[in-house]
């Protein structure tokens, strides 16, 4: 007993000591116990006087520009706490009646404690028996605020519970501090700012609080517009929040069929009996007529919830989008340096307004075009696609949309494929999956690669299918030999020479054959420079099944795993001078102040400079015409455009990346998990491994309509140069010793098969071109058949002695006249072909019968 009486008499004590009571009632309990009082006292003391009053945690909302006005849409919103924090005067003064009627009537006449509730509150808690209220609202309010510095302060889970349990604990001692806080904080706040406070931090039930939040939340209106019956309902669930909520209409006791003790269905039972207790306070202390209160009291407790839900499920075709902007705010404002990730407490807590890059326009025709020709769910395989869509200079996020609806309800999620949790355009650490092949999209880093190592578009080589062993520059140091050589198929029959035609057609060998001339390792740094990484994290080459990998040959082919926003953002910055801008999904956020807080920000870097980046230009923008990869994309809408498409091994996944000067889109069709092939499937809006040539121009028209775009910048002429070099002599060698001095000097060997000469059988007789050609240019090399002999000389021998010769070396002879041969064609010594037909001139002096026989003289 002597425990309970010391906490009753510290209690006293405390009030005493403070000035609130100095009456005559204290002085005989003091007396009486002799114990207590002064240790008390001096605790009380002895506590700080000052109680610094945190943010609260309040709901963080994700908004989109209406395309129409120019308005903001809320998207989604994100709370712990369902909580915004009102004025004054967004709040009736029937709320504010009731609440002082229902928890301290005497509120503007106490100094922050009211010595008689908490006295009657004390001595029904130490008694043994239930915990028993009699705080003044200033005191409740003080509760709720070290509730919420204790938990808004804690930097780890365990810190956030172990501050709830200081603030809530039932001890003298709590309570001491408690009092001493509340008739601090009525020196320095007026009665209606702590009532304010009061109001705006109390829970109602669940993640409610605040009562704006519990306006909306149970009844859908605001504070300033709630009734009598609704106002008091509120205040009443603020008595004992868990058992006194509206929105459990199943509760035995506190239902929507809650029955009283005399066997009457009463909705709401227990909360209609607080409700009607704070009636009574109101008409006790005049703020009601009886009038009211007899109507208020016959009215049932009848709420309309308006779920506030948080998360992006609420954004609808824009939920991925959301996504993403959530975990920009996780992953970029968060301080490692501290357990708990500030980010996400931003976002559950700061109250923030966030307002983002997202066009409305451009992802509506996304997810329009999505939805017409990408099922989200088909019984044959595991199908996924993304259009994902990025301004060029600026990095801002346009368009996000993937066939399928967002969700984070495992529920859900287990019950229909066509919802999914992963945003398949976003790498894995931004909620995004482990990446996708990009295929032949990827061949534009070798392309840039290239240029910059001083080759140019249209310099030559033999483009022709080979199996290469050796890359030279390989990131590991030396070459990358690859054993028994990589060989890989072209899609169709072409074979491209120079890099424009390579790019057009997309021919494999020769994108092969540009690899083998320029750093393997070089590839991989550009498209880094680009801002292509693996989806799960790590550098091209090293995925983390493999960390110790190396970008290989194949890889130039692009069979390592990226996320769609890479790509998108990759080609923006080609179309943006060679400049890459890291893609942001946030153009601002506001903090409940008003105050702008720095939200995450793009960078740019040059990738390439500018001439390489417009010589690629001048290569990608050829891929949409003339029998191009992508002429089916083209827009036709008069704005130029650059790109590429990209199709794996068995047709797994199917590109369309491409970009104007102002907006870049990568659109990707494919397998989730599995290998189905899409060049065996259709969907209902065509066959499926061209539904992404349906959905580019379908998305980049808008974009071209709205944000327009120029013509690309001219590539230099540099970029078109063919360097001359010398061509080893052959004359006289074998096939196989012009075939190694032309690749010894640098040049492309092609076989032209045999010619008619008078060579012997096998040497090199001609070669085309000849003299000079550009460097790595195809040389092709005939060779000799033997079949051709010279023709003897018959000038001066006469006409029967020269057809005699000619026709003993098996050649054909025309002529006739008198006298010796002055000339013959084909010339002496020509080549030429057995049978061949000598016409031969004679001059006087001899019979010119052809056949010999003398003339008459006359």
């Amino acid at each position: 007993m002597s425990g309970a009486v010391g906490g009753l008499l510290g209690v006293v004590g405390l009030s005493a000591a403070a000035g609130v009571l100095v009456t005559v009632a204290v002085t005989p309990a003091l007396a009486v116990t002799g114990i207590a009082a002064n240790s008390s006292i001096s605790m009380f003391e002895n506590l700080p006087d000052y109680l610094a009053i945190d943010d609260l945690a309040q709901k963080s909302t994700i908004w989109a520009t209406n395309p129409v006005d120019g308005s903001q849409l809320a998207l989604a919103s994100f709370y712990d706490q369902d909580r915004e924090e009102v004025p004054w005067d967004a709040v009736s003064q029937t709320v504010k009646d009731a609440a002082i009627a229902a928890e301290d009537p005497r509120f503007y006449e106490h100094g922050g404690v009211d010595l008689a509730g908490t006295i009657r509150g004390a001595l029904v808690t130490l008694s043994g028996n239930d915990v028993q209220g009699g705080s003044s609202i200033t005191q409740q309010y003080v509760k709720n605020v070290l509730i919420n510095n204790g938990v808004s302060q804690a930097t780890t889970e365990e810190e956030q519970e172990a501050a709830y349990e200081a603030a809530t604990e039932t001890t003298p001692e709590r309570k001491l501090k408690e009092i001493r806080y509340a008739i601090a904080l009525e020196k320095q706040y007026s009665k209606d700012e702590i009532l304010l406070g009061y109001l705006n931090i109390a829970g109602f039930g669940g993640r409610v609080y605040g009562i704006q939040a519990a306006a909306q939340y149970y009844y859908g209106v605001n504070a300033s517009d709630l009734t009598l019956t609704q106002a008091t309902s509120l205040l009443a669930i603020v008595n004992n929040p868990d058992n006194l909520r509206l929105d459990q209409p199943d509760s035995e006791r506190n239902g929507i069929n809650s029955v009283n003790t005399k066997g009457e269905v009463v909705p709401y039972l227990r909360n209609k009996e607080r409700r009607d207790y704070i009636l009574r306070e109101m008409l006790r202390y005049d703020k009601i007529t009886q009038a009211q209160y007899d109507e208020a009291v016959a009215t049932p407790v009848e709420p309309s919830i308006h779920p506030s839900s948080t998360g992006c499920q609420t954004a609808g075709a824009s939920g991925y989008f959301c996504d993403y902007v959530t975990w920009v705010i996780k992953n970029q404002m968060d301080d490692p340096e501290t357990e708990i990730n500030e980010g996400v407490r931003l976002l559950q807590q700061g109250g923030l307004d966030i307002y983002t890059t997202i066009d409305l326009n451009l992802q509506d025709a996304a997810d329009r075009t999505m939805r017409e020709n990408v099922p989200f769910v088909d019984g044959r395989f595991d199908v996924g696609s993304v259009a994902v869509s990025v301004e060029v200079g600026t990095g801002r996020v346009l368009a996000m949309t993937q066939n399928k609806n967002y969700s984070q309800d495992s529920e859900v999620l287990n019950a229909d494929r066509g919802f999914s949790a992963i945003n398949y355009s976003t790498d894995f650490d931004y909620g995004g999956s482990m990446g996708f092949q990009p295929g032949s999209t990827f061949k534009v880093f070798t392309l840039a690669e290239w240029l910059n190592e001083g080759h140019s578009l249209l310099e030559s080589f033999n483009g022709s299918r080979k199996s290469i062993s050796n890359f030279p520059g390989a990131c590991s140091g030396g070459t990358y030999v690859v054993g028994g050589g990589f060989n890989p198929r072209n899609d169709d029959g072409r074979i491209a020479n120079n890099a424009v035609d390579a790019t057009k057609w997309s021919v494999n060998s020769s994108y092969m054959q540009m690899a083998s001339q320029v750093q393997l390792c070089g590839i991989k740094n550009t498209a880094e420079a680009f801002g292509v990484k693996r989806a799960d994290g790590n550098e091209l080459g090293k995925p983390v099944s493999n960390p110790e990998g190396e970008f290989a040959p194949s890889d130039v082919l692009g069979t390592q795993e990226v996320a769609p926003l890479s790509m998108a953002t990759a080609f923006a910055g080609i179309a943006n001078n060679g400049t890459t801008c890291t893609p942001i999904p946030i153009d601002r956020i506001v903090g409940p102040d008003g105050e702008e807080i720095a939200a995450p920000k793009t960078t740019c870097s040059q990738a390439v400079a500018p001439e390489v980046a417009h010589a690629m230009d001048y290569a990608m923008e050829q891929v949409f015409s003339g029998g191009g990869t992508a002429t089916a994309s083209n827009t036709g809408s008069g704005v130029p455009h650059i790109g590429k498409t990209g199709t794996t091994d068995g047709a797994k996944d199917t590109w369309m990346i491409g970009s104007s000067t102002r907006v870049a889109t990568a659109v990707w069709v494919g397998n989730v998990t599995g290998e189905a092939n899409l060049r065996d499937l259709s969907f209902d809006s065509g066959a499926a491994a061209t539904a992404r040539h349906r959905m580019w121009p379908a998305i980049m028209s808008v974009a071209d309509q709205k944000y327009g775009g120029d013509a690309f910048p001219d590539a230099p002429s540099s970029a078109f140069r063919q360097v001359l070099v010398d061509l080893p002599n052959l004359a006289g060698l074998t096939l196989d010793q012009a075939r190694q001095a032309l690749e010894e000097a640098g040049f492309q060997f092609a076989d032209g098969g045999q010619r008619d000469s008078d060579l012997p059988v096998g040497q090199v007789m001609a070669s085309e071109p000849s003299g000079q050609a550009g460097r790595g240019s195809v040389v092709t090399v005939f060779t000799s058949n033997g079949k051709l002999k010279a023709l003897p000389n018959v000038v001066g021998q006469s006409l029967q002695q020269a057809t005699a010769t000619l026709t003993a070396a098996g050649f054909s002879v025309t002529g006739n006249g008198n006298g010796n041969v002055t000339a013959m064609s084909p010339a002496a010594g020509t080549p030429a072909a057995p049978g061949t037909v000598v016409t031969l001139t004679v001059g006087g002096g001899g019979n010119g019968n052809g056949n010999g026989n003398q003339g008459n003289d006359g």
